[in-house]
């Protein structure tokens, strides 16, 4: 008696147990991110994750849809880019906020609400996609890429969406660069009037830092700080955007369950209703037509038009007794048939998992931990640079995904929102310093 060998595994489940599916996609996205951090160590105005994004829209021209790639990109683009805030929080202690001081507060906070105000209100003018509103308002009103990738990975938002979001924030950092010093000198500004200028109206972290430092040491080292405060900005946003998106796709998915309740409701009261009825007056329609026939027919044949004349009766019963017999049979009782009496899908529980996602409690964590001193000071620069890796290795693989022809389907709109974030942003730090008399 032979023993039957054991069968070979399947080999797609085989590939999805060991996650080798995800190996081309994530080899190819960190491939990209080593070429982009050696550019961004070029020309540090510009940075890795921009060229990370950019770099990986231009190969996804020479790939086609549906390759090997694909799997690992896509896991890159969340779940690296997930991993990459929680390291993100190890270099944002909650003490900087007392640093910084409570004066540059009302600054921060002020500029902060006039960007996502702005973002929404010019954004519906504009017309702007409702995702790259979002993506656009925090990025200018945060900390640019950072905080991009962030609401990113909680609003579930598409690669060109985001694509454009980054395209439109650096465009304005390297703008910021360039003419926010010369600004700064002809308005007189002193080095901690312009630090806390810098802070709040220039987005990512290397654009803050060039400004800062090419108007003055003091300016550099007080733009800095209000900078790394104000990415601490980025817990109460994404937890704000998760519970908004979790409460939306609660209410479709409940708006679907109505839909279809009473639609089948209809349906059954349709048959109920109308269907025995319709039937009965169509079978004595049917058997009286058929009785005048066999009449004119067969005038001659007395016995047969009296046996015709009969038929009719014990052929087709009544409406009522038809409706009585067939809805005693087949009708559904009147609260099977009332869509108001149905019985509703059983109540789901909360979604913390959408409302709080776990990466968020992940960067709170870490903060908590580098604020407590658990997290060593010299730790800090290396963690910094794996969370700047990981960022431009998720930015790779969504710009893997993202077509160009349907970036430039969103038109200029975009483009002009940032800009004109920008210059809000930026005129408000300046008007709320001379009201807060920071100036």
């Amino acid at each position: 008696m032979s023993t039957a060998l054991p069968a070979a595994p399947d080999a797609t489940r085989f590939f999805r147990r060991r996650g080798i599916r995800l190996l081309p996609g994530l080899v190819l996205t960190a491939a990209i991110a080593l070429v982009a951090t050696w550019l961004g160590s070029l020309a540090p105005l510009v940075g890795a994750p921009v060229f990370g994004i950019v770099l990986g829209v231009i190969i996804a021209i020479f790939l086609p849809q549906g390759t090997l790639v694909d799997v690992g990109a896509r896991f890159a683009g969340k779940r690296v880019l997930q991993g990459s805030v929680i390291l993100l929080g190890t270099g944002l202690s909650l003490a900087q906020v007392a640093t910084v001081g409570v004066g540059s507060l009302p600054v921060m906070l002020g500029t902060l609400a006039v960007a996502l105000l702005g973002a929404w209100g010019i954004g519906l003018l504009l017309r702007v996609d409702g995702g790259i509103r979002t993506l656009v308002g925090v990025g200018t009103g945060i900390c640019g890429a950072s905080a991009i990738a962030a609401t990113t990975a909680v609003i579930g938002a598409a690669e060109a969406d985001v694509a454009y979001a980054i395209g439109t924030i650096f465009t304005f950092n390297i703008a910021a660069v360039l003419l926010f010093p010369a600004i700064g000198h002809l308005l007189g500004l002193s080095q901690h009037a312009f630090g806390l200028w810098a802070g709040t109206a220039v987005n990512d972290t290397s654009s803050v830092v060039a400004a800062g430092y090419t108007y003055g040491q003091a300016a550099g080292s007080y733009a800095v700080i209000v900078k790394l405060t104000r990415t601490l900005m980025i817990i109460p946003i994404t937890l704000v955007l998760a519970l908004v998106t979790a409460r939306r796709s609660a209410k479709a998915e409940l708006g679907t369950a109505r839909d279809s309740m009473a639609e089948q409701g209809a349906r059954l009261s349709r048959s109920t209703v109308a269907g025995p009825n319709t039937i009965a007056r169509s079978e004595l329609a049917d058997a009286t037509a058929a009785d005048t026939d066999m009449v004119e027919t067969n005038t001659v044949d007395t016995n047969l038009v009296e046996t015709s004349m009969v038929e009719p009766s014990t052929a087709a019963p009544s409406p009522s007794e038809t409706s009585a017999t067939e809805t005693s049979t087949t009708a559904p009782s009147p609260s099977e048939a009332n869509p108001a009496t149905m019985t509703s899908p059983r109540h789901k529980r909360i979604p913390w998992g959408k409302i709080i996602p776990l990466f968020i409690v992940g960067f709170l964590v870490a903060s908590a931990l580098d604020t407590f001193g658990v997290i060593p000071g010299t730790w800090h620069p290396a963690l910094s640079a794996i969370s700047v890796f990981m960022i431009t290795m998720a930015l790779a693989g969504i710009g893997l995904g993202t077509r160009l022809a349907t970036i430039r389907s969103a038109g200029v709109r975009p483009l002009l929102l940032g800009g004109m974030l920008w210059v809000l942003v930026a005129v408000s730090s300046l008007l709320l310093q001379w009201l807060t008399g920071t100036l």
